[in-house]
């Protein structure tokens, strides 16, 4: 705890002696109604509102300021995505501590939050986006990791924390045309639009579109990426608006599984080798998302809105992979996959505002209705003479037999319905403030093995508390303390497929505990910090008294501590700065390891920093460094990622009121290093030193 506690006093010396100097300035404004999470206030081009955001709503579904959520929040701006030159989740979640990246088998996103992993605790406008595939920005606003058990506003998941995307929605004051191109020096380029339009006193559309192509420093990668997203907002009135949204997101790339592990390390020296078949190596992904949301105030206090959404992902990869290294060889093996998947969501809320003498009340009830079908398959690869697996001399291009798909692995039809409803009460008694809430949850799931024949479903019925304390000695500053629940059916959070097992086990638990404090130093400057404890329990283990079965005995732990620092130091001056100290074990035996063992990619510390400097209206520097520990690639602890630190710059040219330059280097200095990893042996390098330039023009 010593590390805790000195890092506690630096952030909070830090802060304070920040705070003096800095000048107020006009903050970013929040959502416009109770229970919109869209923000409204984000204009087309031009906008340079800064890093900080007051909107807390996502973590209430309430027009709660961001200070009074009791609840470590990160969000990563619009303009600070774009002064990095993101446009890819995985990127963005490079610059959030507590968030380290698991390389998703090469086709998807993958995340470890407050160490635990996920491939589905992603949302999109506080709507579940639990598909696997890689999520581009070019048509979102903001970026919003909300750390801790999130079982109240989200549901099922998110025991470390959830993702949400928050879209752009069309603007009603001005008409306006921006488009933007880029070129890196791997020969990776892109082009985008972003067109708003008022088509009347009532109505506004906007249309998002972008076109990239994929490069890299490692051999034989390459893809496209095609997005159009159009949207429209139309007013029925003061009290009455009307949202709809459409995604067409078609992505294309090379499936790169990294490279093998050596001697409880990543393997060195090869890292732009390619340990797979780059004939065969290919992953697809389509995905059809649309939504409705409509809105309407009946008082000035009390508010609805009810919102549909219905995805559609098709996917399909395929994959050559490293399973194993000497000194003078590689092994490899494979599969293919495909996915076919539907989801329904509906989703209403009603929020009401009220005060009962110096009382003010926030009351929420809400439901989610959910429908999700799922058809997958898994098969088998081959080399030459049918050999499962292939072992070759390592070289900067390895010589590797032709693979071509065999037999089925596994295949599965799966049905989930889900109907949850959900309360929550906010009282300001001023100074004082409480939060508490309680969601209730029915999960019906029935799959079929296709494969083996074996059918089978399960129903799982579970209420989720909150309950959240914030002190605010003054209306800038906030002390608060929160416990808040979650939990993930047995059947994994894809839900593919039920056995014997998974059909009968009670759902594995979420519990965390977190006290902390938020500090506006001023409407531009945010600062937060705060300490947890994550558990886990219902975790599968053998029963030692009899090993053919399986019992909910294991558990793990996560304690740590995060600050933050975010917005402008100065009218000319922003930073974004965060750190993250995370210590967390098995505390009792599960299935894949023994109590003891380190959880896998968890660093014990993580830190992020990120400046942009205007020298003149027209010029600016911006220069950050992401610095991550080492950690282990699987809770196997049988290999070690070394600790890394890289360097970032850009500079921002505008030519004039319509044309504006960008410059932005990743790894300045060149270091090797190993990003994430997926197991033991499918650990990713680094990108090296690399340049791209951006030109940006507003018409």
């Amino acid at each position: 705890m010593r590390p805790l506690r000195l890092t506690a006093a630096l952030a909070s010396a830090a802060v304070c002696a920040i705070s003096a100097p800095v000048a107020a300035m006009e903050g970013e404004a929040g959502a416009d109604a109770p229970g919109d999470y869209l923000p409204s206030d984000i204009l087309v081009v031009g906008q340079r509102d800064g890093y900080a955001t007051d909107d807390g709503s996502s973590g209430t579904k309430t027009p709660t300021p961001l200070i009074d959520v009791p609840q470590t929040i990160a969000v990563i701006t619009e303009n600070q995505l774009d002064d990095q030159g993101i446009t890819q989740l995985g990127d963005a979640l490079r610059y959030v501590p507590g968030v380290s990246l698991d390389t998703g088998e090469g086709h998807r996103d993958q995340v470890f939050i407050r160490g635990q992993a996920s491939t589905a605790d992603f949302y999109l406008d506080g709507l579940r986006d639990d598909a696997e595939y890689y999520r581009p920005l070019y048509n979102i606003a903001r970026v919003e990791v909300l750390k801790g058990a999130n079982a109240l506003i989200f549901g099922r998941g998110g025991g470390g924390g959830v993702i949400n995307r928050v879209s752009k929605v069309a603007d009603f004051t001005q008409p306006a045309l921006a488009f933007d191109a880029n070129v890196d020096s791997f020969g990776a380029f892109s082009l985008g639009a972003d067109l708003n339009q008022p088509l009347s006193a009532s109505m506004a559309a906007r249309l998002n579109a972008t076109y990239e192509e994929f490069d890299n420093a490692r051999d034989f990668y390459e893809g496209r990426f095609i997005g159009v997203s159009p949207t429209v907002t139309v007013n029925l009135g003061e009290r009455t608006h009307v949202s709809a949204f459409y995604t067409y997101d078609d992505d294309r790339r090379v499936t790169d599984r990294g490279v093998p592990s050596l001697n409880g390390a990543p393997l060195t020296g090869f890292d732009r080798t390619f340990f797979g078949d780059a004939a065969f190596n290919e992953s697809e992904s389509v995905a059809h998302i649309a939504r409705l949301r409509f809105d309407h105030e009946f008082t000035d206090g009390l508010v609805v809105n009810f919102t549909g959404q219905f995805a559609d992902h098709d996917k399909f990869y395929a994959n050559v992979v490293p399973a194993s290294a000497t000194a003078t060889t590689a092994t490899l093996n494979g599969y293919t996959s495909g996915t076919d998947r539907q989801n329904r969501i509906l989703q209403g809320n009603l929020v009401w505002q009220a005060a009962f003498g110096a009382i003010e009340s926030t009351f929420l009830a809400g439901f989610e209705i959910g429908g999700q079908e799922t058809d997958a398959d898994r098969y088998n690869i081959a080399f030459a003479n049918n050999a499962a697996s292939v072992t070759v001399p390592l070289a900067r291009v390895l010589s590797i037999p032709a693979a071509r798909q065999t037999t089925i692995q596994r295949g599965s039809s799966s049905q989930l319905d889900t109907i949850s409803g959900y309360i929550q009460e906010q009282l300001d008694f001023g100074p004082v403030q409480l939060v508490a809430g309680l969601r209730y949850d029915e999960f019906d799931l029935d799959t079929v093995n296709l494969v083996s024949g074996f059918a089978a479903g399960r129903t799982d019925r579970k209420w989720s508390p909150r309950v959240g304390l914030v002190v605010k000695p003054q209306e800038s500053l906030s002390l608060y303390a929160g416990y808040a629940t979650s939990f993930l059916p047995q059947s994994g959070d894809q839900f593919s497929v039920l056995d014997a097992t998974t059909a009968s086990l009670a759902p594995e638990k979420f519990e965390n505990l977190e006290a902390g404090v938020k500090w506006s130093v001023n409407p531009s400057l945010f600062a937060t910090a705060a300490v947890f404890r994550l558990d886990r329990s219902n975790t599968r283990a053998v029963d030692p008294a009899n090993p053919g079965l399986t019992v909910l005995t294991g558990e793990s732990r996560v304690e740590g501590f995060e600050a933050s620092l975010v917005g402008r130091l100065r009218p000319e001056w922003q930073v974004s700065l965060g750190y993250t100290y995370l210590d967390g074990e098995i505390r009792s035996a599960t299935t894949s390891a023994p109590a003891g063992r380190r959880l896998q990619q968890l660093p014990r510390h993580q830190a992020s920093a990120w400046t942009r400097y205007d020298l003149s209206d027209r010029f600016g520097l911006g220069l950050g460094a992401v610095y991550q520990g080492k950690q282990f690639a699987s809770v196997s602890n049988a290999v070690t990622l070394p600790d890394w630190v890289r360097v970032d710059a850009a500079a921002f040219l505008d030519l004039s009121e319509r044309f504006a330059l960008q410059l932005n280097v990743e790894n300045l200095f060149d270091r090797d290093y190993y990003s994430s990893a997926h197991g033991d042996n499918n650990i990713q390098p680094g990108e090296p030193f690399s340049v791209r330039l951006g030109l940006k023009v507003k018409l």
